[in-house]
């Protein structure tokens, strides 16, 4: 893909109602509680510790934005006392195949895009946005 000519058949057509889903499925942590929940379904303390890094406050949002787009459903067990399992639905499952074509692409196009970053990094004479990203990862 060389040709970098604007054609309006090649334009992404993102609707509104497209970004704001694709904004709430994908984000970081949704992908994260995707990726637990597709192994097996789990309590919201269960997700907590298979991902360290998210807060209470947003794997709550996380888990209501997944559960109003009917990607993950809440479960009240009867137990005593009560408990309450996240699991993935149907729908939620066909994710999945577009979700490992993105991640394809990135592992056939990594090496391309840090030469990129590398060149760039070095035309602008300072630190790397991907060092300036790493720094502010390790400082939340």
């Amino acid at each position: 893909m060389t040709d970098t000519a604007t054609h309006s058949d090649d334009r992404f057509d993102i609707a509104a109602p497209h970004r704001e889903l694709l904004d709430q499925v994908l984000d970081k942590w949704s992908l994260a509680v995707l990726n637990e929940l597709c192994v097996q379904p789990a309590r919201f303390s269960g997700l907590r510790r298979a991902i360290p890094a998210v807060t209470q406050k947003s794997l709550t949002a996380t888990l209501r934005r997944l559960e109003r787009n009917g990607i993950v459903e809440r479960v009240v067990l009867g137990t005593r006392p009560v408990a309450v399992e996240y699991r993935i639905t149907a729908l939620g499952k066909t994710l999945r195949p577009p979700v490992d074509i993105i991640l394809n692409w990135i592992e056939a196009y990594l090496p391309s895009i840090e030469e990129a970053r590398r060149r760039f990094d070095e035309a602008m004479d300072g630190p790397s946005l991907t060092q300036e990203y790493e720094a502010g990862e390790r400082m939340t």
